[in-house]
């Protein structure tokens, strides 16, 4: 603890943003280029270093906080970075995209601003990229033996690091023609540029890892010849199972799904497209769903020229505090936060008629209507058992909706699970046991494709985890963490 008053004299300050009228114009992401690191010592000071460090509980991955906080108060980036990395394989990752549960957990939180973990994170991870403290960690000697990753997002991804850095041969079968699954066409490049996932896969690759790219497993190889070439499976494809909307219109041109949306804006940043042939461009946005991929679609609609842009949330609108009854502390509290596109929204007013920023609380989508294209969408209020208001119906223009429901499982059509014949839970996931084996023997399942949809943190932990498992299934034992369970879930009152 390099200050011990520091929490007292020293108020939260988080990593500025850029003028909203700037950043709205590019693609890059949405903070100061900078502004972090002549402040985050100062923010690190505030960690009490204490007795009982409840935000290594909310953090699913173990993150060793307080030391890496104390160590960057004294400016000590190479041990910052080695404690960071102890525990996380990616931590510019989850510095740009975990909505961080740690800071929840943070007892400064208990009645004060929570510690600026999620920033201090970042500013390691970055510093060590800078300073050289992360070179590739390739295995001293081969095991012997081979793997199979089916996936590369954030749980395929790490499993095969430290499963290569074990000494195992690993190969990472991804069906999309670049690395990172929805870090690579799901997240949009305002909230995490590309080469950080770029510079992390080229030290994968100089540690050994393989990655077969454009290859679906259960299609362009069978999954069962797949399951005989390697010593070992695991399957991390993520849940890209989208929910759907049964309302009538949903037939309608124009009516899309976020994830057919998001994919195409990220391949006109990568140069594949001139322009989205689902571009915002001048349309009427109406974003169903009120979870981080509307906000993505809500940012992204803005970047590329909407005319207005509403975001319907069935969830009343939270208040600014957390109810300590419902959600007392250390919980992650479901309270009002703005990100960055909410943001932006809100500057530039893009739906004058929304409740906050660009979105509509407690709205429930009743229609579409057009001229076999959308043109409208047809909403009703509800109270919070969901049940219709009467007298609140109203119609708002719409040229372009986007589906931002959530996900149910792995996707089905590949063939994949069929021809593994793989255990399913009645929730539409990977059913698995206590060691992340499924039903065949020698296949494991991990990350959203077994848990469900969940954050960047819990699939970066999910691969550790699972790696330890393979390995071993492989030797009889091993020295890899796991710092999670399948069975473990978030803390809850």
């Amino acid at each position: 603890m390099a200050d011990p008053k520091g929490f007292m004299t020293t108020p939260r300050q988080e990593w500025p943003r850029r003028p909203v009228e700037e950043r709205v114009r590019d693609w890059d992401e949405v903070y100061v280029p900078g502004a972090l690191l002549p402040i985050i010592s100062k923010q690190a000071d505030r960690c009490m270093d204490c007795g009982i460090p409840f935000c290594h509980d909310a953090c699913p991955l173990g993150n060793l906080i307080p030391e890496w906080n104390d160590l960057v108060s004294r400016e000590d980036w190479r041990q910052a970075a080695d404690r960071l990395h102890a525990t996380n394989n990616f931590p510019e990752f989850t510095g740009k995209l975990c909505p961080a549960p740690c800071e929840a957990g943070c007892v400064l939180a208990i009645n004060q601003p929570a510690v600026t973990i999620k920033n201090v994170e970042a500013a390691v991870a970055d510093r060590a990229w800078e300073l050289g403290f992360t070179p590739p960690r390739p295995p001293d000697r081969l095991s012997g033996r081979t793997v199979a990753v089916i996936g590369s997002g954030p749980t395929g991804l790490a499993a095969a690091q430290q499963l290569t850095r074990a000494g195992h041969t690993v190969a990472v079968y991804e069906k999309d023609d670049r690395l990172g699954g929805l870090m690579r066409y799901g997240i949009p490049e305002f909230k995490m540029e590309k080469h950080h996932l770029d510079r992390r896969i080229e030290q994968m690759r100089a540690e050994g890892t393989k990655f077969r790219t454009s290859t679906v497993v259960g299609r362009d190889v069978g999954a069962a010849e797949l399951r005989g070439r390697y010593d070992a499976v695991v399957i991390a494809t993520g849940a890209t199972a989208w929910r759907e909307l049964d309302v009538p219109g949903r037939e309608l041109a124009g009516v899309q799904q976020a994830m057919e949306y998001l994919p195409l804006a990220n391949r006109v940043r990568e140069g594949d497209l001139a322009e989205s042939p689902m571009s915002a461009a001048g349309k009427h946005v109406v974003i169903v769903g009120g979870g981080d991929t509307g906000a993505d679609c809500l940012g992204t609609a803005v970047r590329e020229g909407a005319a207005s842009v509403t975001q319907l949330d069935i969830y009343a609108q939270p208040g600014g505090e957390r109810d300590e009854d419902a959600e007392p502390w250390p919980t992650y509290p479901k309270i009002y936060r703005m990100s960055a596109a909410h943001e932006e929204a809100r500057d530039l007013e893009t739906a004058p008629a929304a409740d906050a920023d660009a979105r509509l609380f407690a709205a429930s989508t009743l229609r579409f209507t057009g001229d076999g294209h959308v043109r409208s969408l047809h909403l009703v209020e509800v109270d919070a058992a969901r049940r219709p208001v009467a007298g609140t119906g109203r119609t708002i223009p719409a040229d372009l909706v986007l589906l931002a429901l959530g996900f149910s499982g792995p996707d089905r059509e590949d063939g994949l699970v069929e021809q593994l014949g793989l255990g399913m839970e009645p929730r539409g996931t990977v059913a698995r046991d206590a060691g992340f084996g499924t039903n065949v023997p020698g296949v494991f399942a991990a990350g959203d494709a077994a848990r469900g949809q969940s954050l960047i943190v819990w699939a970066i932990a999910e691969g550790r985890a699972v790696a330890a498992a393979v390995d071993r299934y492989l030797t009889g034992s091993s020295r890899l963490p796991a710092p999670i369970g399948p069975y473990d879930r978030p803390m809850t009152a």
